[in-house]
């Protein structure tokens, strides 16, 4: 490791990138060097071995049910009894029983996020490579820091280097020549950077050539051998810009490629003329070649290409640009039955009908365009209309190609980029499998698709496994986990025994046991007992212990202590509800802006946050602060816009994403923001201040950074904690403060802190003096204040993303909710203990 972190060069950024970053717009923000981010896991690494922290053990509370994102799958070919799973967050997983039992294999190196792995099972040793940092371009998609080969089994793993790469599409292995590999590297998430491509080693991993490189913004996603010929490659290059408001999922640059001499050249083989399609819209795009005819090669492509727009005009009804440009005069004539039958079917409140609209337009209640305002929306996730999945089939070895498909393959929709794997069965050249929302399968050479999704098998898929001997045999790896079919997929079961739960957030509330809530990425909110302890009895009977709240991707939880039965809980961009569990009674709660307004924004992970004071008020923030004095049943907008307003994008972007109450006084409220604003409010929320503005005599805060968290003291009225956290940038310094004065002036804490996003911040429920952080990295203590931040690391993964944490006051624990490990809790009293 010392040697890698010498060949990287010296530090240029130390010292001067706080003072840097205080100035800078948003759009300025510098990533952090690779130099940087190793040099701060080595010290983590130090620190670990030196924490007064090692005898805290924690014990995981599962749950595995639901399990977590799967990136990749590799098989003992000659047992399939035998493989390995390769999760997002979650580490490497090794099974010899056909997933009844799993061992993890990746938990004690730098970072626990995987793109890709590749196994050579001829060698005697099962040399395993290992690629970090996952592709799949999501909201919590984690960066890597390069290459990684294990020969025991992952007993130990040396380190390949590569630390620019990020995120890493493939790795591919050359079938007779364990020296020799070749990496695709995706490259920054949300930055250019020169190290995307192709990379060659022939010295097994000690030196890399970058064989192919296009341009800053344009990496490699999938890369392919022909197994009778390993001079011959081919690789998917795909242009791809994200920043926190906009996703730009394609380019003109994106394409396959072809090599001859074994990665050394290549060669543009899908450019205007091939037969595959070119342009602006060509996205992310997945290969498959024959091995028993390699002139056969397939491939996937997620075409952003827009399709001609076939809304027909209607006698009866409007469409929604038909308000997009109206005057006056032009709303006055608009015909008031079909403006009726418009009003209804978008779902417009009652008191909005034809009569009262036009009123309020002809006194200038309203303007003319309202109707157009007020259902403008911009989230990320409404269906654009794209051309989106398409296959590609070549029977000259990349030379042409033709597009299979006669029919549009409704598998991505508008967000192909979190998919894109296209799989070739070894027996059969017209039986191809495609990964999308939905798993599909043809059998006419790619003519026509049907699902496979059926009982058992979670959706979104990432990764696939075809038994060379028996092609009715796959597995298959998706959002939740590792499902096996022995019938082409028509009946499935789970191997979901790790627990790999990837926890937004959590709560817990006073029952006896007490119990923790959790919403997960793609896999809902459930709640369980703190004293669960995983293990396969509940089959018996069929009661597993953690029930389930709700769908869609699970996001923060708030637990009425006075009943522990009122839960209010939700999905991604706020859609919330109350939920009363003895009467199994729901509520949906989301406030509405009114006619005459933009839409309000929510952010992915919405906040609320019930009133410690009064547990019928519960507060929420979308662009704006809203707060309900009856349990959501209605909720009051209390503020204007308290972010630095909209930008064009197709993320939702200017939105609130932590609130937080002083414990110590009502109506003393924080929040913050994903553009950076810092705010309180004395009276309630009614008024609001900005907090951390640099000034001639007040350094400030950082601006621009994503404000993960801020923390009302329960200690000292005037104290507040705030976390911030630059992630959507690939800037990872640790940022941690602390104001004594209401968010005055501000005090930066742990700046020993390794370079690793930090998301949530929580004080320790008997010393002022001890603080807990979670970060992209793992979970850490203070005893001082903030002066000097510990790891834990007995029981835990030591590199795991901590998202959140909450205190159970009454038996004295942490709880730990992970990104890719599920739930910890740990006792507190060794903690507290130090302080004596």
């Amino acid at each position: 490791m010392l040697s890698v972190l010498t060949n990287l060069g010296s530090n240029k950024y130390a010292g001067i990138l706080f003072l840097l970053l205080a100035s800078q717009s948003y759009g300025q923000i510098a990533p952090t060097p690779a130099t940087e981010r190793l040099k701060g896991m080595q010290n983590r690494s130090i620190q670990a071995q030196n924490s007064a922290l090692n005898e805290v053990e924690f014990r995981n509370i599962g749950p595995a049910i639901m399990s977590g994102r799967v990136v990749d799958i590799d098989v003992n070919p000659e047992d399939p009894t035998e493989f390995y799973v390769a999760y997002a967050t979650g580490g490497l997983w090794h099974t010899t029983n056909n997933g009844q039992s799993f061992t993890p294999v990746f938990d004690k190196e730098m970072v626990i996020g995987i793109g890709d792995i590749a196994v050579n099972w001829r060698s005697p040793k099962k040399t395993i490579w290992l690629g970090t940092g996952e592709v799949n371009s999501s909201r919590s998609t984690y960066a890597g820091i390069g290459m990684y080969k294990s020969e025991d089994n992952g007993r130990n793993w040396e380190y390949l280097g590569l630390p620019e790469s990020h995120h890493i599409g493939e790795v591919t292995l050359h079938p007779g020549d364990p020296l020799v590999a070749w990496v695709a590297v995706m490259g920054h998430l949300y930055s250019p950077n020169k190290e995307r491509g192709i990379y060659k080693t022939v010295d097994g991993g000690k030196t890399w050539q970058h064989t192919l490189a296009i341009d800053d913004n344009t990496g490699a996603i999938d890369l392919q051998v022909n197994p009778a010929n390993p001079r011959e490659l081919y690789a998917a290059m795909w242009y791809r810009t994200r920043r926190a408001w906009n996703f730009e999922e394609s380019g003109k640059t994106s394409g396959i490629y072809k090599s001859t001499d074994g990665g050394e050249t290549w060669q543009l083989t899908s450019g205007p003329g091939s037969g595959f399609t070119s342009g602006e819209g060509v996205g992310r795009i997945g290969l498959a070649v024959f091995p028993q005819n390699p002139q056969i090669v397939y491939a996937v492509v997620d075409n952003q290409a827009p399709l001609p727009d076939t809304a027909r005009k209607s006698d009866s009804t409007y469409t929604l640009n038909d308000f997009k440009a109206l005057d006056k005069a032009g709303f006055e004539a608009l015909d008031t039955a079909r403006l009726s039958k418009f009003l209804r079917a978008n779902r417009f409140p009652g008191k909005y009908t034809a009569a009262t609209v036009k009123e309020m337009v002809r006194t200038d209640k309203v303007k003319p365009t309202a109707i157009y305002d007020y259902l403008f929306v911009d989230d990320g996730f409404q269906n654009k209309s794209v051309t989106g999945c398409e296959v590609y089939r070549s029977d000259d070895a990349g030379k042409t190609w033709k597009r299979t498909n006669t029919k549009q393959i409704p598998i991505y929709y508008s967000y192909g980029y979190y998919f894109g794997k296209i799989y070739v069965s070894p027996q059969n050249a017209d039986k191809v499998f495609i990964l999308g929302v939905n798993a599909q399968v043809s059998t006419d050479g790619g003519k026509t698709f049907t699902t496979i999704d059926k009982g058992n098998v979670h959706s979104d898929h990432h990764s696939l496994w075809i038994n060379p001997k028996r092609d009715s045999h796959i597995i298959n790896g998706n959002d939740g986990g590792c499902n096996i079919s022995y019938d082409n997929g028509e009946n499935w079961f789970k191997a979901n025994t790790p627990s790999v739960g990837q926890f937004y957030a959590i709560a817990v509330d006073n029952a006896k046991p007490y119990n923790v809530y959790g919403g997960l990425q793609d896999n809902g909110v459930w709640f369980g007992p703190s004293d669960f302890k995983e293990n396969i009895d509940w089959t018996d009977n069929g009661e597993y212990a953690y029930k389930r709240l709700g769908g869609g991707d699970g996001m923060q939880v708030q637990v009425d202590s006075r009943d522990n039965k009122t839960v209010y809980s939700g999905s991604q961009f706020g859609f919330y509800t109350r939920t009363n569990l003895a009467a199994k009674e729901r509520k949906f709660i989301q406030p509405k802006h009114e006619l005459g307004e933009y839409p309000l924004r929510f952010n992915w992970q919405t906040p609320i946050w019930l009133s410690r004071h009064n547990q019928d008020i519960l507060y929420y923030g979308s662009n704006k602060f809203h707060r309900s004095l009856m349990k959501g049943e209605e909720m009051q907008t209390l503020s204007s816009d308290l972010t630095n307003g909209a930008r064009t994008g197709d993320v939702p972007f200017g939105t609130i994403t932590t609130i937080s109450e002083s414990p110590l006084k009502f109506g003393l409220l924080y929040i913050g923001t994903d553009d950076g604003n810092l705010q309180v409010s004395s009276d309630g929320g009614y008024n609001w201040t900005a907090l951390g503005k640099p000034a001639k005599k007040n350094p400030g805060l950082p601006q621009g950074l994503y404000v993960s968290r801020v923390v009302a003291s329960e200690w000292k009225e005037g104290r507040v904690y705030v976390t911030l956290n630059g992630y959507r940038n690939d800037h990872f310094n640790a940022y941690v403060f602390v104001s004594e004065d209401y968010g005055k002036t501000w005090k930066q804490l742990g700046s020993e802190l390794p370079m690793e996003s930090v998301n949530v911040i929580r004080e320790d429920p008997k010393s002022e003096s001890i603080l807990y952080i979670g970060t992209d990295g793992g979970l850490y203590a203070s005893i001082d204040g903030g002066g000097k931040f510990m790891p834990f690391t007995k029981g835990i993964p030591a590199s795991v993303p901590v998202h959140d944490i909450a205190i159970q006051k009454r038996e004295n624990e942490i709880v730990v909710g992970t990104h890719g490990r599920g739930i910890y809790i740990g006792k507190l009293d060794k903690v507290q203990a130090l302080k004596k």
